[in-house]
């Protein structure tokens, strides 16, 4: 595996591999996975499955395993034991640094390699989320710190560079973060850049903006990398036109036509014809009275609907002076607004547009969103999924960051 490609790095805070996904699809070789999710781990496993069978010829059976003809163990022992010991499912904390070394530098030596080039991931950035930002106590998170995590790896493995992500309220945390994590990785002999990127910009129907950082040696600094943007008049129709109608609660695992330009375009549904976790959860009744409300008020007068619009009969919640668009209708002829990992709570924010099935989109729908290709499969339960997808960086942003790289490289 890997036998043509030439720069390695390391994915910490892995999550779902989707920033690592970018970085093999330009020919990086991963080295280590380390996140400390059981499921998401598992996540990375099966996907690391499905690149070494497509390269080794063998992507039959990761076909029946996406057919549930073979299980995950069974295909797991298809794959060298030196790929699936580089997943490291711990916590990255002062207690287990040590150790997670140790797994690092024993895949390094089982895969007869000297260095590390690369170390990309972001710490989980609920912390400096804008959602959290009222709250006083968040500048004392210990997330926001996690960072000092991140510069230990730096300090130990003295790769070329490394690719930093996060939300845009970094920028305004408190504390000075952003300018203490900047300097932090000065101090370890790195030269910073930063840039701040619309997901949009990069084929992915969403808008998301997010920081990234990169550090190169300051011996051999390369300056911040140009990712180049890609014209997208593409809109959520485009990616859920070739998808089967489903109610709440319901599933479906054929496909009702062809796919669109934008997913041939962009890769998003590839060789097989099996449709995974096109899935929706169930919703109670009074729900479904507040979806039917706000898909009517959003189809037909283009409103979004509020908390204070909701008869006293089917509003469970009192507030309607503030926080009042908890209900949000995903628009259909536009880009999708930002998927985040409370999805996996509940669909309110992420109504599927159409007057003809009341329910949230599905985890396929959540994925494609993203810009996961189908074939991309998510383990875990369906909360666990959602909270995977939501909280992964777009793989078609991330691919546009690796290229960007190349390019410097």
């Amino acid at each position: 595996m890997y036998t043509n490609r030439k720069y390695t790095y390391i994915d910490l805070f892995a999550g779902t591999s989707a920033l690592s996904e970018g970085f093999l699809r330009c020919g990086f070789v991963p080295v280590a996975h380390v996140e400390m999710n059981k499921d998401a781990c598992y996540t990375i496993k099966t996907r690391l499955a499905y690149h070494y069978l497509k390269e080794n010829n063998n992507y039959y059976n990761y076909i029946k395993y996406l057919k549930r003809e073979i299980t995950r163990d069974e295909l797991y022992k298809l794959l060298p034991k030196n790929l699936i010991s580089s997943v490291i499912n711990k916590e990255i904390s002062d207690e287990s640094i040590e150790s997670i070394f140790a797994s690092i530098d024993s895949v390094l030596k089982r895969q007869r390699r000297k260095r590390v080039d690369f170390i990309v991931g972001g710490p989980p950035c609920q912390a400096f989320s804008m959602l959290n930002r009222h709250n006083a106590g968040i500048a004392d998170d210990k997330r926001c710190f996690l960072y000092l995590q991140y510069g230990k790896f730096l300090a130990r493995y003295k790769p070329m560079g490394f690719v930093f992500e996060n939300v845009l309220g970094l920028l305004s945390s408190k504390k000075n973060h952003f300018e203490n994590i900047k300097m932090h990785f000065r101090e370890l002999g790195y030269k910073v850049h930063f840039a701040i990127l619309n997901a949009s910009d990069y084929g992915v129907i969403q808008n998301r903006q997010r920081v990234i950082i990169f550090g190169w040696r300051k011996s051999s600094d390369r300056g911040c990398p140009i990712i180049q943007k890609v014209q997208n008049d593409w809109t959520c129709k485009d990616i859920f036109s070739d998808l089967p109608v489903i109610c709440a609660g319901e599933s479906s695992s054929e496909y009702r036509s062809v796919p669109s330009d934008y997913l041939r375009r962009f890769s998003l549904r590839n060789d097989s014809d099996i449709l995974t976790l096109h899935t929706a959860r169930p919703i109670n009744h009074i729900d479904t009275e507040k979806y039917r409300m706000a898909v009517e008020m959003w189809l037909n007068d283009g409103i979004r609907i509020k908390n204070s619009d909701f008869p006293d009969k089917i509003r469970t919640i009192n507030n309607t002076t503030s926080f009042l668009d908890r209900f949000k209708v995903v628009d259909l002829n536009g880009k999708c607004h930002t998927v985040v990992a409370h999805i996996s709570k509940d669909g309110h924010y992420y109504i599927y547009p159409s007057k003809r099935t009341i329910r949230s989109i599905s985890i396929r729908e959540a994925a494609r969103i993203q810009s996961f290709p189908d074939d991309f499969f998510f383990e875990g339960s369906r909360s666990a999924i959602f909270k995977q997808i939501g909280n992964a960086v777009p793989p078609l942003m991330a691919h546009a960051i690796a290229k960007a790289i190349v390019q410097l490289l």
